[in-house]
C-alpha cells in the first residue's frame, strides 16, 4: 500500500461521514494518471492545494486591495493575507467537525484568485461594463479552469471548484467543506476589517455595538473564537449554521461594518478613481492586438470583452496603475 493509499484509508477511519473523502472525489475535467507520477504520495485534494499555492494568481494576491486602497502601513491586510486567514479559520472549523482539511484548505486558498484589483470597487466597475456582469467567485473558478498556466488551467477537482463558486452567496456548496468556507470567509473579513479600521483610526475597539460585544466579546481574538465555537457546536447533519443568538449578533456586526467602514468616506475616498481606471483599461484591451499573446487565444474563443475582463481582473493594484500611466499619461520629453 502506497503512502497516498494509506492517507486515503486513514481519512475513512477518522473523518466524519459528512466529510468528503479524497478517494471518492468526482474527479477532474481532464483525466490524469491515478496514481500520478511515481513517488507522488499526495491525495487529490492535497495536490489541488499545492497547485493553488504555486500558481501565479495566488502570488498576485499580495498586491491586491482587501479594504484600504494602497495603504501606507505594512500591517494592513491585502487579498493574500485575507486568504491565509480564511484558510486558517476554515481549517480550524474543519478539524473540529472532522471534515477534510485538505479539501477545505485548497478551496480557501483558491476562493479569491479571480478577484479584481482595487477590491470590490474594481469588481463593481467590471460588473457594470460587462453585459452579463462580473462576479469574483465565478472569475476565481474561471481562473483555475482556464486562465492559469497560460490557458491550460490548474485542472482542480470538482469539489474544490464547487466550494470556490459558492463561497459568497446563493446556492450552497455540494460539500460540507464548501459550506463552512462561506462562514470562514465572513468570519475572517469581518474581524480583520475591524482590526484594520482601528489601526487606521476610523473606529475604536469600544465602537462595536454592545449588542454585538455582549455576545462575541470585545476583542478580535474573542470574536473569532466565539464565532468558530458557535458554528462548530451548531453545525449538525451536514449543515453549517450559527445559533439564533450568534446569527443576530453576526448580522448586527455586519450592519455596523457597512456604516462605519465599508461606506466610510475616509476609507473610500480614493475609490472614486477606480471606475475610470478600470473602464479605460477594459476599453483599451478590448483590442486583441493590445493583449499579451497568451490572452489572444482567449479573445478568439470567448470574445474580446471576456478576454479584456480576464486580463484586467487579473492585474494587481500597482500593475493596473502603472499600466494606466503607461497607456494614457503622456511621458516627459527626454532629450
Amino acid at each position: 500500500m502506497s503512502i497516498r493509499e494509506m492517507s486515503e484509508r486513514t481519512e475513512h477511519q477518522i473523518l466524519s461521514h459528512f466529510a468528503k473523502f479524497a478517494d471518492e472525489s468526482v474527479g477532474r475535467d481532464k483525466p490524469e494518471a491515478n496514481p500520478p507520477e511515481r513517488g507522488d504520495f499526495r491525495t487529490a485534494f492535497q495536490r489541488d492545494r499545492d497547485r493553488v499555492i504555486h500558481c501565479k494568481s495566488f502570488r498576485r494576491l499580495k498586491h491586491k486591495t482587501q479594504v484600504f486602497l494602497s495603504p501606507e502601513g505594512d500591517h494592513y491586510r491585502t487579498r493574500l493575507t485575507h486568504t491565509l486567514e480564511v484558510s486558517q479559520i476554515a481549517r480550524s472549523i474543519a478539524r473540529a467537525l472532522r471534515l477534510n482539511e485538505d479539501l477545505t484548505e485548497a478551496a480557501a486558498l483558491a476562493h479569491d484568485l479571480g478577484h479584481t484589483p482595487f477590491g470590490h470597487a474594481g469588481e463593481r466597475a467590471l460588473d457594470y461594463l460587462l453585459p452579463n456582469g462580473f462576479r469574483h467567485y465565478e472569475q476565481s473558478v474561471r481562473m483555475v479552469e482556464k486562465l492559469e498556466k497560460d490557458g491550460k488551467g490548474l485542472n482542480l477537482t470538482a469539489e474544490v471548484r464547487d466550494a470556490v463558486l459558492h463561497h459568497t452567496s446563493g446556492e450552497e456548496a455540494a460539500t460540507m467543506e464548501g459550506r463552512i468556507l462561506r462562514y470562514a470567509d465572513k468570519i475572517a473579513y469581518m474581524n480583520h476589517d475591524i482590526d484594520d479600521a482601528i489601526r487606521a483610526g476610523m473606529i475604536k475597539e469600544n465602537s462595536v455595538p454592545k449588542e454585538v460585544s455582549s455576545v462575541l466579546g470585545n476583542s478580535k481574538t474573542r470574536r473569532i473564537t466565539a464565532m468558530i465555537t458557535d458554528l462548530v457546536e451548531n453545525s449538525q447533519n451536514g449543515e453549517a449554521a450559527f445559533s439564533h443568538d450568534m446569527q443576530r449578533a453576526f448580522d448586527a456586526l455586519h450592519g455596523f461594518l457597512f456604516e462605519a467602514i465599508y461606506l466610510n468616506e475616509y476609507a473610500k475616498s480614493e475609490e472614486k478613481k477606480v471606475p475610470g481606471i478600470i473602464e479605460a483599461l477594459f476599453e483599451h484591451f478590448k483590442n486583441p492586438d493590445k493583449l499579451p499573446v497568451y490572452m489572444r487565444k482567449i479573445a478568439e474563443e470567448d470574445g474580446t470583452e471576456i478576454a479584456a475582463a480576464d486580463y484586467v481582473s487579473g492585474m494587481t493594484d500597482r500593475f493596473a496603475v502603472e499600466c494606466f500611466k503607461r497607456i494614457f499619461i503622456p511621458r516627459a520629453w527626454a532629450e
